[in-house]
């Protein structure tokens, strides 16, 4: 299936790219923010990070057709300013970060992100890291799955669905996305499963806790703010309560005045807000949007602007 960018006029206009400038891609996938962005560059430049080697491959190909003034960075964003100082960049003019899974990765069936086909249990973003789904499935302790199944989950049957998974194993190892949803329906109940649909859930648990989704976020978006040009903008779509939260707090603290010196008559320099938010509530996808590609439709977009 074709990759289709969540929100890409709108995460494209509030960057407000300036022909000369320098942008950064955290989220290379399949290169449609990426090949809007390099359209709009003369003698600018595009770094792009990526961990999917299939992606990276595919992407090259499709910037390499618009123009040279791009460089992909084999490496999860979370390295993103190391990588960029690397680079001999010290500051960019513009970050975008869509947080979303792309299309061909849900589709590979062999990379077992969704439960509705018969996959092995990987969900790893970057296949070289050594922890999988099936190792998280089978090796994780009752209350560390439970900690994960309720934390990236929000599901309330997280302890009932653990034990069932630790139970199970002991018999045979669990190795594939079906024998894990049939595990998952016969620890809650066929009405309980068929009312909430809590694989969905445990599925995006997993997956955060693959890859690290969360701690990644925590740690990349004051990196990415840092690297930031005076006017320079990040724009982040997130597809879940829990990114969205991260993104809203992280940029909320950035844009106020510290607690430290609030109500001074003269604040200091280094107490002032770094940005100023753009949208004060997240953009969503437009009724087109979602009439065409209905995995927008938990997309949020927020965009900031450093001031100083």
């Amino acid at each position: 299936m074709k990759h289709y960018s969540v929100m890409l006029s709108e995460s494209i206009d509030g960057l407000n790219i300036k022909s000369d400038g320098i942008y950064v891609d955290g989220t290379l996938g399949y290169g449609g923010h990426s090949s809007e962005i390099l359209k709009k560059l003369t003698t600018g430049h595009l770094y792009a990070f990526d961990q999917d080697k299939d992606a990276i491959k595919d992407s090259k190909e499709r910037l390499s057709k618009i123009s040279d003034n791009f460089t992909i960075i084999y490496s999860n964003f979370v390295n993103m300013k190391t990588k960029i100082l690397e680079q001999g960049v010290e500051k960019v003019d513009g970050i975008i970060l869509d947080l979303g899974l792309s299309s061909p990765q849900i589709d590979n069936k062999d990379r077992g992100f969704t439960f509705m086909t018969e996959a092995p249990l990987d969900m790893r973003m970057d296949t070289s890291n050594p922890t999988d789904a099936k190792k998280i499935i089978n090796t994780y302790s009752i209350e560390e799955l439970t900690n994960i199944f309720y934390l990236y989950g929000e599901e309330k049957m997280s302890k009932t669905i653990a034990k069932k998974i630790v139970s199970e194993r002991l018999n045979k190892e669990i190795k594939t996305t079906k024998e894990l949803v049939k595990i998952i329906e016969s620890a809650v109940g066929a009405k309980y499963f068929n009312k909430n649909h809590p694989e969905r859930q445990i599925f995006q648990a997993i997956r955060i806790e693959v890859n690290s989704e969360l701690t990644v976020l925590k740690s990349v978006l004051p990196d990415a703010i840092d690297l930031l040009n005076k006017e320079g903008r990040m724009a982040v779509i997130s597809f879940h309560s829990l990114e969205d939260r991260i993104v809203k707090q992280i940029f909320k603290k950035s844009s106020e005045v510290d607690e430290l010196v609030k109500g001074l008559p003269e604040i200091p320099d280094e107490y002032k807000p770094k940005i100023k938010l753009i949208n004060k509530k997240p953009i969503l996808p437009s009724e087109k949007e979602l009439s065409e590609n209905s995995r927008s439709k938990s997309a949020k977009l927020r965009i900031i602007e450093r001031i100083k």
